[in-house]
């Protein structure tokens, strides 16, 4: 069980659902009724791309990650492709029953392209930022108001993934400079956008600030030094900054509620991944 847990890197699940919260916000639609489906889609298809990663890089990971579960024996690769196959049903189950089963397909199809054609290409971060902005349309059912905030989880997804590549042999300092550039625009784009009120701004203020601060401090510090384990730093910074961001981005469209829900799941996340890691 623990190695399927280490497959679908589980406890990371808790960063994509503050997407179809940021979504929902957006579209003025709450996440009750039929819609609270919607963050389970979200979770099944984040952890069927995750399965999948695994078996597409399992030839790779045999020389660079040996400990993961495929590589070290205690997955099947058939294993790991079924699971992959019925989360991905399950996922678009969920999102059928919450009504948004026109955005889940695209995105289902997406997170396969990424997976078994475009990871490894210089089209890799967009495939995979596109993956990141259709889960926040997700939340929103594909209403296009939400469309702002989906184009800043990608614009953030999309500067992570490239920044990323550097894991294993490093990166270059123009690359990680570009991503604390592209942490800069994001922080702007979800805190000044139009507000509900002065209090979501507060709110989104805030969080953009706890964005800002954790990300980029780990981005500015591979940009002096982007050998492979600071740049792992901040790449894992990136992954858990999601959560601020996320909540920047529902507290300023209306949703404080929702938006101090996803943020108490950043200590959560930060926690389980000393566990099982999110990368």
């Amino acid at each position: 069980m623990h190695a399927l847990v280490e497959l679908v890197r589980a406890p990371a699940a808790l960063t994509v659902l503050g997407d179809t919260v940021a979504g929902a916000a957006a579209a003025g639609e709450p996440l009750r009724g039929r819609r609270l489906a919607l963050p389970l889609s979200s979770v099944a298809l984040y952890w069927a791309g995750m399965a999948l990663n695994d078996w597409s890089d399992r030839h790779i990971d045999a020389t660079e990650r040996p400990e993961r579960p495929i590589p070290s024996g205690r997955v099947k690769p058939g294993q790991a492709l079924a699971v992959a196959g019925t989360l991905t049903v399950a996922g678009l189950g969920f999102a059928a029953y919450g009504g948004a089963l026109r955005v889940a397909l695209p995105l289902a199809g997406a997170v396969w392209a990424y997976d078994l054609v475009f990871k490894s290409t210089v089209a890799g971060p967009a495939a995979m930022a596109a993956c990141r902005g259709l889960d926040v349309m997700l939340g929103a059912a594909g209403a296009r108001s939400a469309l702002p905030s989906a184009l800043v989880m990608a614009g953030h997804t999309f500067g992570l993934t490239v920044l990323s590549r550097g894991e294993v042999h490093g990166a270059s300092s123009t690359t990680a400079r570009a991503a604390l550039v592209g942490t800069g625009v994001a922080t702007a784009a979800a805190v000044l956008g139009g507000a509900r009120s002065w209090r979501h701004r507060l709110g989104a203020l805030a969080f953009g600030g706890m964005y800002a601060g954790n990300v980029g401090a780990a981005q500015l510090a591979a940009t002096r030094d982007p050998s492979a384990s600071v740049v792992r730093k901040a790449t894992m910074a990136g992954i858990h900054g999601m959560v601020p961001l996320q909540a920047a981005l529902a507290a300023r469209r209306g949703s404080l509620i929702g938006a101090g829900a996803v943020a108490g799941a950043g200590p959560v996340v930060k926690r389980l991944a000393r566990l099982v890691s999110p990368t």
